[in-house]
């Protein structure tokens, strides 16, 4: 499946049904006067949250949404059928902005999420409508109105409570495989990973928690350099980052600068995000070598920088335990502040 996260779609309300003219003309009835009915009310347009979709892709070969129009007025004051709403399908974690203001119009997160994003138009009023004591027979009547008509840019923005980041070759993906079910591409050059790979790590309590393995960020990423730059809106929601860095570095202080700086430069408050650092690929050092690259870290690191290997699974309990740790923190933040 192809991973698509922006898409640009146009949305339009059904048009509501005109109203008519018509006159009762039932024999014994005389003088029965206007009957015409109002038009029905045109569809309107909704987008909703469905946990079944993983992409945009649906609307790189479809981008027009129109919902269907009202019917006319009959007679005997019958008013017209109102159009169906139009409900389109979108996925977890979908924003929907205004392409030309880029203000927010709404957040998609939970399943069943809606939001209504074209209104129909009103339905036009029958001769009925204008019946008075100075006009007993009116000919007048309105017609229909058109339905509300926009672009809308959707971005998805994968919902993750971990996300993983470093360096392309950081071994990113090899952590989320042996940490989860996921099933990324994995290879020994850089660039491997060219979409977000998310996999479930279960906790002790039995709770599922969402990784997502960022694709490899570099110099200028928040520019427009690299892959970087289009994945960077998906750590956005996350709780917590896991900073890895290639041990195999030969710096891995200035490996660890590149990226912090990318996330000061791309702001949405990524830098103050909880961090863990770990030094991966432990397995290709030997005590001497983990030692420096340890201490070089923790000349810009002051906390505590974990060693681990997502080949030989060295050091994952460790991880998690502090993952599992920082996210309790984080909840109970949360909870503090909102009581």
């Amino acid at each position: 499946m192809q991973f698509i996260d922006q898409a640009r779609i146009a949305v339009q309300g059904g048009r509501g049904g005109d109203g008519i003219v018509a006159f009762r003309r039932e024999k014994y009835v005389p003088a029965g006067g206007p009957s015409g009915g109002d038009g029905g009310h045109g569809g309107a347009v909704w987008l909703q949250a469905d946990a079944n979709l993983q992409t945009l892709l649906d609307f790189k070969y479809k981008r027009l949404f129109a919902a269907p129009e009202g019917r006319r007025g009959g007679p005997n004051r019958c008013s017209g059928a109102g159009g169906e709403d139009l409900v389109v399908r979108v996925p977890c974690g979908t924003e929907v902005r205004d392409p030309d203001t880029e203000a927010l119009l709404g957040d998609l997160i939970e399943p069943g999420d809606r939001l209504r994003v074209a209104a129909g138009g009103r339905g036009g009023l029958g001769n009925a409508h204008y019946l008075s004591n100075r006009n007993r027979a009116p000919e007048k009547f309105t017609e229909g109105k058109d339905g509300e008509e926009r672009q809308l840019q959707l971005e998805l923005k994968l919902l993750a409570e971990v996300g993983i980041i470093g360096l392309p070759n950081a071994g990113k993906s090899t952590l989320i495989s042996v940490l989860s079910a996921a099933k990324p591409k994995i290879a020994d050059y850089p660039f491997t990973t060219l979409i977000p790979n998310l996999g479930v790590v279960r906790k002790p309590s039995g709770d599922g928690t969402v990784f997502a393995d960022i694709p490899g960020l570099i110099a200028g990423a928040a520019q427009g350099a690299g892959l970087g730059h289009d994945f960077l809106r998906h750590i956005e929601r996350t709780r917590l980052l896991v900073h890895l860095v290639d041990g195999s570095s030969a710096d891995v202080a200035h490996d660890l600068a590149v990226v912090e700086a990318e996330l000061v430069a791309y702001g949405h408050g990524l830098a103050d995000r909880p961090r863990l650092l770990a030094i991966n690929k432990v397995e290709l050092l030997d005590e001497d070598a983990l030692a420096a690259a340890s201490n070089a870290l923790k000349e810009r690191w002051p906390r505590e920088v974990l060693a681990i290997s997502g080949a030989t699974r060295q050091g994952l309990d460790r991880l998690l335990e502090a993952v599992w740790k920082e996210l309790d923190r984080s909840e109970q933040a949360l909870v503090a502040q909102s009581s």
